[in-house]
């Protein structure tokens, strides 16, 4: 299942440029938008490498962050930021 999403992910991404010469202008941003979420929260490598290409460009990390973001739990907010950190470092998450 997540191979298919990450699949899916980077077909819409494939996709949108095409997509976007014969229709409105928000129609290839849009379909980028969805296969980008689709693949980095399915892929850790993806997320990884999301993380420290947007380093340098935090107003941008925070904007994506939020399209991205999931209905957490209370109390995770400590745990969501070890969770990055192991990704940055390449460790692996624990459970």
């Amino acid at each position: 299942m997540r191979l298919a999403q990450i699949g899916l992910g980077g077909l819409l991404m494939v996709v949108a440029p095409i997509a976007a010469l014969p229709t409105p202008p928000p129609t290839g941003t849009v379909l980028f938008g969805l296969g980008l979420a689709l693949v980095l929260r399915n892929s850790r490598y993806a997320k990884r490498r999301y993380l420290r290409w947007t380093k340098p460009y935090p107003k941008v990390r925070k904007a994506v962050d939020f399209g991205l973001q999931r209905k957490q739990p209370r109390g995770s907010a400590g745990r969501r930021w070890w969770q990055r950190r192991r990704l940055i470092e390449g460790r692996k998450l624990g459970g």
